[in-house]
């Protein structure tokens, strides 16, 4: 795989501190000509489950070649690996804590490295900081064109995450609110092969909390101003939204207790 010299970076900093400008200077230091692309600084703190999901929406957008960060790391400084995970197309580079759990159960020829030669990071390594210290400079020589497979031992016991995925009892389809978008759209884990399927030519009730919303609509202009509405939107899953709203405002709950509520699809 000939590398892009694209690396994508995703973390739970924030932009009000310097530590992801911090990780940009790393990698253009070691490698001036990389292109850097922000996926998201905005990850909920410390949480897996959303940024494994940001990464698995995104990276098939980007060329081959493409070397993508995960700084989400409530670890750091403990027993956890430094990983990289090599599939066809793509490196990613980060903490195995599961965060490439969804990557590496879609890509069964994935190669999965312990990052463990030192010539690679930063000389001096932090407790707190690997972001920085160890994946910054392992993509950026990744992006030149160093061999994945030159900075460590293939492993085959990954940290494994418990993605949830869409139940169906019954006549109702079960799924879980997986992130919420800038727009306050609640984007859920039911694709849209798993709706078709489950409909067929039926309609659909669709409960998210104190909301209950007949149908699907194909567009957001469907639907009057304020308006509650269901749709797939560009991720290819189920989205609840609101036409010039915010969903995430109306759900009968705290915006941050949303993430993985439970929302019920049923046959009508």
């Amino acid at each position: 795989m000939k590398p892009s010299g694209t690396i994508t970076l995703t973390t739970d900093f924030g932009l009000e501190d310097p530590y992801a400008a911090i990780m940009k200077g790393v990698v253009l230091s070691i490698n001036p000509a990389a292109r850097i692309i922000d996926i998201s600084h905005s990850v909920k703190a410390g949480s897996i489950m959303h940024a494994a999901g940001l990464i698995k929406d995104a990276y098939p957008f980007f060329p081959k070649g493409t070397v993508h960060v995960a700084v989400v790391d409530p670890g750091v400084g403990g027993k956890r690996r430094p990983i990289l995970v090599k599939t066809e197309n793509h490196v990613f580079v980060g903490p195995d804590n599961g965060v490439f759990w969804p990557i590496i159960t879609t890509h069964q020829q994935a190669e999965i490295v312990h990052v463990t030669k030192i010539r690679y990071f930063l000389p001096d390594v932090s407790h707190t900081f690997h972001g920085r210290d160890i994946f910054a400079p392992v993509a950026a020589h990744i992006s030149r064109g160093v061999d994945p497979r030159e900075m460590g031992s293939i492993v085959s016991d990954p940290v494994q995450l418990e993605f949830p995925v869409p139940e169906q009892r019954g006549d109702t389809l079960y799924g879980r609110v997986m992130r919420i978008d800038h727009f306050g759209n609640l984007i859920t884990n039911i694709h849209k092969k798993e709706l078709e399927e489950f409909l067929g030519p039926e309609r659909s009730v669709i409960m998210l909390g104190k909301l209950v919303i007949e149908g699907l609509r194909n567009t957001y202009s469907e639907a009057g101003a304020g308006e509650t509405l269901a749709l797939v939107g560009s991720s290819g899953c189920l989205e609840i939204a609101v036409n010039t709203g915010r969903a995430s405002d109306i759900a009968g709950t705290d915006p941050d207790g949303i993430i993985d509520m439970e929302i019920e699809v049923r046959r009508v």
